[in-house]
């Protein structure tokens, strides 16, 4: 029965990206055995931006795949402008597809005079026409309620896990370098056979620097081997206190993972730089450019676990499995991670 309703499906997805990540585009049009559309993207003289859609959305799915990743207001303008053509030009659904969802750090208003941005762009994603999102590990999980539409939060947990899954991860300790972030950690060493967990107890400083106060869960003291583990890595300053301050613990090997690996401003130079960093792990959510992939870092791609999701939605089944922020007693959906 699915076979032919899933057929029927595919039929009708027309699946376009923009230009901030057009090989996972192309990854998750294979996973669905779909092709990708064709999209037209000039720049005038002026800096002004032309889009146009390659072929026929009328009466049809479509799936704009929209990193919002640097260049960033680009990204936005081109995402917004996308929404907007699928729904004027009479699709019959809009799917905006986000894997990483920048400005969701600026989820609420911890100074006078700001905007939260967040918040913002989830109002102006949907006004420009995305009835459906699908984004993956957001910083902050209430960002997911600032959007006025369905909204499906996925995880890369899967990814994780098939990854390390079957190595000797003996004297190994899973890592949250912020406490708010623990339950993401305890997941992940939940699924790896109950490996102990530990978080840190973070203060920001600055956008650059951030202080360890001390640890909250199992003490690191004594364990070789921490597996570090976050939503993202931008410049790279949590992820460097949280070593510093695990090497005061005697720990002295390390694995770096995070979903989202932005790796701004020195970020890599200084990984690169600490031999006691065994690997670094991370996945396509972002594109990373050559000269950012060290010869330890390992990239998993979410082609599949997007692809899955979007599959299950069309089909109206359930996409619990993915969720990012669902009761531990669900079950890691294996098999949807794959290396670079």
């Amino acid at each position: 029965m699915y076979e032919g309703r899933e057929r029927d499906a595919l039929s009708m997805m027309r699946v376009f990206s923009g230009p901030s990540h057009p090989d996972l585009a192309r990854g998750i049009c294979a996973h669905l055995g779909v092709p990708l559309s064709p999209l037209l993207r000039q720049r005038f003289s002026d800096d002004c931006l032309y889009i146009q859609l390659g072929e026929t959305v009328r009466n049809h799915d479509v799936f704009v795949v929209q990193s919002i990743s640097a260049p960033t207001s680009d990204h936005l303008v081109e995402l917004f402008m996308m929404l907007d053509i699928a729904r004027s030009a009479g699709a019959r659904s809009v799917h905006a597809i986000i894997p990483y969802y920048s400005y969701a750090r600026s989820d609420k208003k911890d100074a006078p005079r700001i905007s939260i941005t967040a918040r913002l762009l989830a109002d102006l994603i949907v006004h420009s026409g995305a009835q459906h999102v699908m984004t993956m590990t957001l910083h902050s999980p209430q960002v997911h309620g600032f959007f006025s539409v369905p909204t499906d939060h996925l995880t890369a947990l899967p990814c994780f896990v098939d990854h390390f899954r079957g190595r000797d991860l003996r004297s190994t300790v899973v890592v949250s370098p912020d406490i708010g972030h623990a339950k993401r950690a305890s997941k992940l060493a939940t699924a790896l056979g109950g490996l102990p967990m530990t978080a840190g107890n973070k203060v920001r400083v600055s956008d650059t620097e951030v202080v360890m106060r001390d640890w909250v869960g199992t003490r690191p003291n004594g364990v070789e081997h921490a597996l570090i583990f976050d939503d993202e890595i931008a410049n790279g300053g949590t992820m460097f206190e949280a070593i510093r301050a695990l090497k005061d613990e005697g720990v002295r090997r390390f694995t770096v993972a995070c979903t989202h690996g932005i790796f701004s401003g020195q970020a890599i130079e200084r990984f690169a730089a600490m031999p006691e960093i065994e690997e670094i792990v991370t996945t396509d959510t972002v594109p990373i450019p050559a000269e950012k992939r060290l010869s330890k870092l390992t990239v998993l791609s979410v082609a599949g676990i997007f692809g899955e999701a979007i599959r299950c939605n069309a089909l109206g089944q359930s996409v619990g499995q993915l969720f990012a922020f669902w009761p531990e007693e669900e079950p890691v959906q294996p098999g949807l991670g794959q290396a670079e």
